[in-house]
């Protein structure tokens, strides 16, 4: 068989070559590594009228597993529920750490960090907004539908953090 070109002007093995080359990110389990929800309202109760304030509280963490090309990624999320009115009363607290284990090839080692801090999460969100809003409905309260996270922003945010956290340890004087 020759290797005649095809319609885009590459033949066969290219293709072969151009796939082989192309990134890829394949998850392989997701897992709930530490789930609490608190219902202050049904321990304490409150009085008057209740108007939540939601706050929403997200950090990533990922690292290498030992075996090559697979990494675990872990969210983490701290959702905390008080009541607008003058008391400001608790009324639920919900921390969740929901994982991935992915495996990811072709992917160049500068742009390794970033994908993993933004990309896997992405993949894990539409999971951790299903979590949540099933924990908060089975607490007692209307269930909670987060609004989508900016992955980016906060990897961006990160980095600035990290580097001013560096500049300000140069900074100091050994003592």
């Amino acid at each position: 068989m020759t290797d005649q070109p095809t319609e885009n002007g590459t033949t066969p093995e290219g293709t072969d070559q151009q796939q082989a080359a192309q990134p890829k990110m394949q998850v392989l389990g997701q897992f709930i590594r530490d789930l609490s929800f608190e219902n202050v309202v049904a321990q304490k109760g409150v009085n008057g009228e209740i108007a939540p304030d939601v706050q929403v509280q997200v950090n990533l963490d990922a690292k290498k597993r030992n075996l090559d090309n697979q990494y675990e990624v872990i969210t983490k999320f701290k959702i905390e529920s008080r009541n607008k009115g003058e008391s400001k009363a608790p009324l639920f607290l919900l921390e969740l750490e929901y994982g991935g284990i992915f495996l990811i090839e072709n992917i160049p080692a500068e742009q390794l960090h970033p994908f993993l801090l933004i990309e896997c999460p992405r993949m894990l969100f539409p999971f951790v907004r299903r979590i949540v809003s099933d924990v908060t409905r089975d607490g007692g309260f209307p269930p909670l539908n987060l609004d989508n996270v900016d992955f980016v922003a906060l990897y961006r945010q990160e980095i600035i953090r990290r580097a001013q956290a560096e500049q300000a340890a140069k900074a100091k004087p050994d003592a």
